[in-house]
């Protein structure tokens, strides 16, 4: 099938779900595949492989087209499949801080959630307002997921409304908070700040490109962060 949309958490913006169109295949319910399941795209091929057999993704646990993605529904998908639930732990995926597909068995953990996830759609948040500390200034063009680690890395801004011909990207850690119901993202970030930020062109989005980016914004590097999470949490582990 298809890439129809993504459904992310609203606590770590990582996305929990693809959620795919099998053109009536499966007719009547939502077919979900975890980043557990997916492969790194191929942009050539404009592919996202799967892991997973057909039989496998037919007999998953059934939900309804138009019915939310539950605690319950997801304690039974996750034991379905045997991955180790992104709610259960300290960090983004649960127990450990990364996609890890072959857990050990000291991964299993029956105690309750430390959280309640509420999943949003990338569909949905798209063409959301952007409101800067000072004053408005563009709506949300677009997501880029990180399909690695499966964190959305930034949003893109359009700003066409406030000055012609520029796209600027902001990061989640620099939202201080979403109006779900407003449709409205406020940012902890003053608008001249965005306007002077580096312009982003999709062709221009590489690590030369962020390191300016979080240079302009005098804030840290999501790679560090996240490369000494691992360590230290591999290290607490002997691995």
């Amino acid at each position: 099938g298809k890439a129809r949309d993504f459904l992310f958490d609203d606590k770590y913006w990582t996305v929990r779900y693809l959620v795919a169109d099998t053109g009536g295949w499966l007719a009547g319910r939502n077919v979900l595949i975890s980043p557990y399941a997916l492969e790194p795209a191929s942009d050539a091929e404009r592919v996202l492989p799967v892991n997973l057999t057909k039989k496998q993704i037919e007999d998953s646990p059934s939900l309804q087209s138009d019915q939310p993605v539950s605690r319950q529904y997801e304690a039974h998908y996750y034991g379905y499949y045997g991955w180790p639930n992104y709610a259960f732990g300290p960090f983004a995926w649960g127990a450990y801080p990364y996609v890890l597909r072959h857990p050990p068995d000291e991964a299993a953990v029956d105690v309750e959630p430390d959280w309640d996830p509420h999943l949003r759609s990338t569909t949905a948040v798209t063409g959301y307002h952007i409101q800067a500390l000072d004053a408005e200034l563009g709506h949300v063009e677009d997501l880029i997921i990180d399909d690695e680690t499966w964190s959305i890395r930034y949003l893109v801004v359009d700003t066409k409304n406030w000055w012609p011909g520029k796209s600027v990207l902001v990061s989640p850690q620099w939202i201080d908070r979403v109006s779900w119901e407003g449709a409205k993202v406020y940012l902890n970030l003053p608008r001249e700040r965005i306007k002077q930020a580096p312009e982003y062109r999709p062709e221009s989005l590489n690590r030369d490109y962020e390191t300016s980016l979080y240079h302009h914004y005098d804030r840290p590097a999501y790679w560090k962060d996240e490369r000494a999470t691992r360590e230290k949490w591999a290290a607490a582990r002997g691995l």
